[in-house]
C-alpha cells in the first residue's frame, strides 16, 4: 500500500484563517470557497469571454449574479438537495448558472451539450430535475418537455439567466457532505450512470492537487474542453475559483481559434487533451523543419540541452532559448501546460519541457473528482501520469510479475457512489472501501503512478502475455500520417488465440482517390513497421486496416472503443 500523508506545499492551509467565519467542516462547500475568494480577490476578473471584445465579470460581480440566480431558484421552490440541470456551450453564463445552483443549496447536474436531445431528456428525468438551464439552439426543444422552467444561457431567447432574481429570503446552505454535482459518464443511453460528487470531494481534490502545483491569482485559465466534464470542471473552473484566477472561455476546438485566444487572452494555464497538444507540437516541429536541415539539427540539439538543464538543475532556459518559436505558436505567455483525459506519449511530454513550457501530466476519473495523480513540475517523470496526491491512499490490486495490476484508491476525493444505483456502486468498491479504477498500472518507490491500459481492453496473446493497447497507441502520437489509431485483439487459428491489429484513420493530408489508395496504404504500413521495430515481439501489430471514415470520439477527444 502506498499512502502520502503530506507534502512540502500545503495550499489548503490558507483556509484555516476563514474557519469559523465561512465554514465549520473539514472542508468548505463550493459557495463558501467562492465567498472566501471574493473576500481575498473580489475585484479581480473571474469569468471572461472575447466576442471579439473582452467581456468580464469580477469575482464580486460573479457572486452577485450567482446569489440572484439562487434567490430565483428558491422562489421557484428549489431547496437543499434538489436537482437542477445545466447544458450548453462553454460560456460565463454556464458557469454563473452552475454557481447559482450551488448557492441555492441544490445539486447541479451538468450535461454534455453534444448529446442527442432524447439522451439529454433521459438524464434530466433520471435525476428528477425540475429546472433546466440550456443554450439557445435547444431552448424551444426543451420548453415543451414538462419541466417547470427552462432558462436560456443567451440573451434574447426566452428568460435569460442574468435577468433572474427573487426575494431576499433565507436559503438553507448545503453541507460539506451534501451532493454538489451529479456527472454522467460516457455512453449514457439505456442505463445512465450518474457519478455523485459531494462538496468535500470537489473542494478537497482542488486543494490537494495544488500540493503538486503552484497556482496564482494572476493566472489566466483557458476553458476550452467541454465544461460539463469533470476534468474541466475541477482543473479549470474550481481550481481558478479557489485562488482568484481568471477563466477565459473558448468556444471552438479549432486550432486557429485556439491560438488566437491564447495570444489575445495571454493564457498562462492550458489544460487540454493529448489530441490538442499533439497537433500544436506537430505544427511547431513542422515549422522548425521548414527552416532547413541545419537549423532543425541545431534547434533539436539545443532542445536536448535545455531539457537536460531543466531536469538536472530545475532551471528552465527554454523560454529564453526558444522564445521566438513559442511566440509564433502563441505559447509565449503560457506558464504551465497540463495534459489529462487520456495517455500522452513521453516524447511529447519531453519536447514541451525542452521548449521551456512547464508541462505535466495528470490522471483521474469522474468518480474521483477527478484528479488522483499529478506530476509536480519541479520533479516530473515523463513516463508517469503523476504522483499520488496528499491524504490519498493508492495500491495495486493483484500485481503481476511486472508489478502491474488494477489501480485502486481511497481518499476525500472519491465519490460516495452512483446515483440511485446501489448494486453498481457496491461493484466498484473493495470490501475495505477502495475504489476500483478499472485502469492497470504500477507505482514506483516515490509514489509515481505508471499506467499500462484499461483492464477491459487488455489483450492476452497465445503465449499468455498481457498486451495493453494504449501502450502501443502511444507510439503513434507524433506520426503526422496517423489521425486516429485503435489497437485491438482479433482471434486467429483453430484455437482462437488473440493477435493484434490496428485500425488506422489517416491524416487529412492524405486524400482518398483511386490512384492514391495504394500509396496511402503503403505509407501507413511503413509507419506500423517502424513502430513494430520498437515493440517487444509479443506486442507487434500483425494486421492493419485502413479506415475511410473516422472513429467516433467522446467530447474529450478519446476514441470510443
Amino acid at each position: 500500500m502506498r499512502e502520502v500523508g503530506s507534502c512540502g506545499r500545503q495550499p489548503w492551509k490558507v483556509l484555516e484563517e476563514y474557519r469559523g467565519r465561512y465554514y465549520e467542516d473539514a472542508w468548505p462547500t463550493l459557495p463558501q470557497m467562492f465567498r472566501i475568494s471574493c473576500e481575498r480577490f473580489g475585484e479581480r476578473p473571474c469569468l471572461t469571454i472575447y466576442e471579439p471584445d473582452r467581456i468580464s465579470l469580477s469575482y464580486n460581480e460573479a457572486r452577485d449574479r450567482a446569489e440572484a440566480i439562487a434567490r430565483w431558484l428558491h422562489a421557484k421552490g428549489i431547496r437543499r438537495g434538489d436537482k437542477v440541470a445545466v447544458t450548453g456551450k462553454n460560456s460565463p453564463e454556464w458557469a454563473a448558472a452552475y454557481l447559482g445552483v450551488l448557492f441555492s443549496g441544490a445539486t447541479v447536474v451538468p450535461i454534455d451539450y453534444q448529446l442527442k436531445d432524447e439522451e439529454t431528456e433521459l438524464l434530466v428525468k433520471t435525476v428528477h430535475a425540475r429546472i433546466l438551464f440550456v443554450d439557445e439552439e435547444k431552448f424551444d426543444r426543451f420548453r415543451d418537455k414538462g419541466l417547470e422552467e427552462v432558462i436560456s444561457l443567451k440573451r434574447g431567447i426566452g428568460t435569460y439567466v442574468y435577468d433572474l432574481d427573487g426575494l431576499n429570503e433565507r436559503i438553507e446552505d448545503a453541507k460539506s457532505d451534501d451532493l454538489a454535482a451529479i456527472l454522467f459518464t460516457s455512453g449514457t443511453m439505456g442505463n445512465p450512470k450518474g457519478v455523485m460528487l459531494t462538496h468535500e470531494n470537489l473542494v478537497s481534490d482542488c486543494y490537494l492537487a495544488q500540493g503538486h502545483l503552484n497556482l496564482f491569482p494572476t493566472d489566466v485559465f483557458y476553458a476550452l474542453l467541454p465544461v460539463h466534464h469533470a476534468y474541466t470542471m475541477l482543473a479549470v473552473i474550481i481550481e481558478s475559483w479557489s485562488i482568484g484566477a481568471e477563466i477565459v472561455f473558448g468556444k471552438r476546438m479549432v486550432t486557429s481559434q485556439i491560438l488566437r485566444d491564447l495570444k489575445q487572452a495571454k493564457i498562462t494555464m492550458l489544460l487540454a487533451v493529448p489530441l490538442l497538444f499533439n497537433k500544436v507540437l506537430a505544427g511547431i516541429i513542422r515549422g522548425i523543419k521548414e527552416k532547413g536541415p541545419v537549423a532543425y539539427a541545431l534547434i533539436s540539439f539545443l532542445m536536448i540541452i535545455s531539457g537536460l538543464i531543466k531536469k538536472l538543475f530545475r532551471v528552465n532556459p527554454g523560454k529564453k532559448l526558444f522564445g521566438f518559436i513559442l511566440e509564433k505558436a502563441s505559447l509565449n505567455t503560457l506558464r504551465i501546460g497540463i495534459c489529462g483525459g487520456g495517455p500522452l506519449a513521453p516524447s511529447v511530454f519531453r519536447k514541451y519541457n525542452q521548449l521551456g513550457i512547464d508541462f505535466i501530466q495528470g490522471y483521474g476519473l469522474t468518480e474521483t473528482s477527478p484528479i488522483i495523480a499529478l506530476n509536480p513540475k519541479e520533479h516530473y517523470k515523463e513516463t508517469s501520469v503523476g504522483r499520488v496526491l496528499p491524504y490519498e491512499e493508492m495500491k495495486i490490486l493483484n500485481p503481476d510479475e511486472r508489478g502491474v495490476g488494477e489501480v485502486i484508491v481511497k481518499g476525500p476525493m472519491v465519490m460516495p457512489g452512483y446515483f440511485e444505483m446501489p448494486a453498481e456502486t457496491a461493484e466498484v468498491f473493495t470490501e475495505d472501501g477502495f475504489l476500483k479504477t478499472g485502469d492497470l498500472g504500477y507505482l514506483d518507490s516515490e509514489d509515481y503512478l505508471y499506467l499500462t491500459g484499461r483492464a477491459k481492453n487488455m489483450i492476452v496473446t497465445e503465449g499468455g502475455k498481457n498486451v495493453y493497447p494504449e501502450e502501443i497507441e502511444n507510439e503513434f502520437q507524433l506520426f503526422e500520417e496517423v489521425d486516429q489509431i485503435l489497437i485491438k485483439g482479433y482471434q486467429k487459428g483453430q484455437n482462437k488465440s488473440e493477435h493484434i491489429e490496428a485500425l488506422v484513420y489517416p491524416s487529412a493530408d492524405f486524400k482518398w482517390n483511386d490512384s492514391g489508395e495504394a500509396a496511402i496504404k503503403a505509407r501507413i504500413e511503413a509507419v506500423v513497421s517502424e513502430v513494430n521495430t520498437r515493440l517487444l515481439p509479443y506486442q507487434r501489430i500483425e494486421r492493419v486496416e485502413i479506415l475511410k471514415e473516422p472513429l467516433e470520439m467522446t467530447t474529450t477527444k478519446k476514441i470510443k472503443r
